[in-house]
């Protein structure tokens, strides 16, 4: 029994012992050379002061060599502090220098302060204090500082360098400086290698030609490229344009926008609105699509232009806007449809191409060819145009039965603030129309050809007709005109097509447009944390103080011991600081 016990007993306390996690060694700080040794136990009590003869001294850790004028050494609390002309050096690559150092070996931690400067390759961090963290390999400083590489300059209130990533993490206050452009952010990433800015919260770039706005993105600083996903503008060629998403590149002069998109023409305050566009400076251009629509101000009245897709060329006061496929205009007394609208700034002419059909009040005018021509210098509606076979027909408003009827080769029509004032049919013109007395009764139906009819308007309706050169024609009562012979020879009536408000310039297909899901941008470390919850935190893991190890009368501690040759030169190897034999510095202070 004893003996089973004995064996349980054993067994348990072998794997207790397997199964607790093995401590993590910490290493000692090393002694590589001393110069002069001293003790002064009434202000540094514990420590060893070791002070430069003619050369440095230097300490080793953990793959890190320091170098300095005077350290005050903790060998049991396994912690320095240096002072003057500190040089820290880890690696080929990585080096801090500053006026001060505390230093932690079992945290693996630095506390460098005055003119501190960190170098990493073509990276140069300066600031007034910083944290080196050597056990992630991170450098945090608090009171503004300063990274400059080979192509920016970066400053910040609150920064983190990240030596292993060659990345630095900026907060509040950022700055980026380069010779093409100027960067302003509350939180930027940035990468010494790729040269590459990740953008989080407001942030502006200001180049030579344009402006750029976000709230989160990414940009390429060696060739000004990048993209904004999150209250994105950019001021471009003459033009505003916001969106979901933009995409900026500066060597191509080419910048687009995806969802949700205006693009405003600051010259000629012209809007266009859409779910995906392009903009490309060279060709004072634009393309945009998904619901495009134009708009621009006509006399206090808002005049939109949509198609499958728009396209605005020229320079200002030059533009051309083209939209194709399924195209469509409307303002508040005339809108219209074809297969395709061109617009021309110069001439002022709307040319409305392939079945093409206008609508003004109840009047609606097809032909071949349909041009609006505006005031070049007003920039009202001056007249309009319908080229071959023109036809204008118009719902009988009273008897609801009928359809009152003209048509000729060509018809000419002339605006009047931007009303429709006369229309005038010419070559071989036809006209059905239903008249009625002054109680609205009918009196008959008027057939009639000629070879003009002049047509006066009030509020876009028929007041009066006039018949040009040998009118030939009749009334016929309602009952003596055959139902077959009520309608010219090309009548169509597209009243079920007419736009009667803005949404309708869009079909099914327009308003059921899937929007593109947007890809975001990386969070950055530690996005969510402020910067005042970032110090904190970096205060917290910094268990070095000055308090913790005062710095009474720094003259005395500054002053450099004589030159003595019997003071201790210590091996390149490390030794124990106990074996270190008094020099005469210390024999004087006992």
């Amino acid at each position: 029994m004893l003996k089973s016990v004995f064996l349980l007993l054993t067994i348990f306390i072998c794997w207790s012992g397997w199964a607790q996690e093995p401590e993590t060694e910490v290493k000692q700080i090393n002694i590589v050379y001393g110069g002069t040794f001293t003790k002064n136990e009434k202000q540094y009590p514990g420590a060893a002061i070791f002070s430069k003869d003619d050369r440095q001294v230097q300490f080793e850790h953990e793959g890190a060599d320091l170098w300095c004028d005077i350290a005050i050494y903790y060998q049991k609390e396994n912690r320095l502090k240096a002072i003057g002309n500190i040089k820290l050096q880890q690696g080929d690559s990585v080096q801090l220098t500053s006026g001060k150092i505390d230093y932690d070996g079992n945290l693996n931690l630095a506390k460098a302060w005055e003119n501190v400067v960190l170098n990493q390759n073509s990276m140069t961090l300066t600031t007034d204090t910083l944290r080196f963290d050597r056990e992630k390999q991170e450098a945090f400083y608090e009171h503004y500082g300063t990274v400059v590489d080979s192509s920016n300059t970066l400053t910040s209130k609150i920064g983190r360098y990240f030596t292993q990533l060659k990345k630095s993490q900026f907060l509040d206050s950022v700055n980026l400086v380069n010779p093409e452009f100027k960067l302003v952010s509350k939180q930027l990433d940035y990468y010494t290698v790729s040269k590459n800015a990740y953008l989080y919260g407001p942030s502006t770039i200001t180049g030579e030609a344009y402006t750029m706005y976000c709230e989160r993105g990414f940009y390429d600083t060696k060739i000004e490229k990048g993209y904004g996903i999150k209250n994105t503008r950019i001021d471009y060629n003459n033009r505003i344009i916001t969106g979901d998403s933009l995409y900026f590149d500066k060597k191509l002069e080419f910048a687009s926008a995806t969802n949700n998109i205006t693009i405003r023409d600051t010259v000629n305050n012209g809007l266009i609105r859409a779910h995906y566009a392009e903009v490309y400076k060279a060709k004072d251009s634009v393309f945009a699509t998904k619901r495009a629509v134009s708009i621009n101000l006509v006399e206090q009245d808002s005049l939109y232009m949509h198609g499958d897709t728009l396209m605005i060329t020229g320079k200002p006061e030059q533009r051309i806007l083209r939209a194709f496929r399924n195209a469509k205009f409307y303002k508040t007394d005339l809108s219209g449809k074809c297969d395709s609208i061109h617009f021309n700034q110069k001439t002022g002419i709307t040319e409305l191409i392939t079945n093409p059909v206008i609508w003004n009040g109840e009047n609606q005018m097809t032909g071949d060819s349909i041009h609006l021509l505006s005031n070049l210098e007003t920039e009202k509606l001056d007249s309009l145009k319908v080229i071959n076979n023109a036809f204008i027909i118009s719902l009988d408003t009273v008897g609801k039965v009928g359809y009152n009827q003209a048509k000729g080769k060509d018809l000419f029509g002339k605006f009047i603030d931007n009303q429709l004032s006369t229309i005038d049919l010419v070559k071989n013109t036809e006209l059905i129309y239903y008249t009625y007395n002054d109680d609205q009764e009918l009196i008959g139906i008027d057939k009639t050809i000629c070879s003009s009819i002049r047509m006066t308007l009030a509020d876009n309706e028929i007041e009066e007709m006039t018949f040009f050169t040998m009118p030939d024609g009749d009334i016929f009562p309602e009952k003596d005109l055959p139902e077959n012979s009520r309608l010219l020879k090309g009548f169509v009536w597209r009243g079920k097509e007419k736009i009667l408000s803005k949404d309708d310039i869009f079909d099914e297909d327009d308003n059921n447009i899937q929007l593109v899901t947007i890809q975001g941008v990386d969070n950055p470390i530690d996005l969510d944390i402020s910067a005042e919850e970032a110090v904190e935190e970096e205060r917290k893991r910094d268990s070095i103080s000055t308090a913790k190890v005062p710095l009474a009368n720094p003259i005395e501690v500054k002053a450099e011991p004589k030159k003595n040759d019997n003071s201790p030169k210590l091996r390149k190897d490390p030794i124990k600081l106990d074996t270190i034999p008094k020099g005469r510095n210390e024999e004087k202070d006992n």
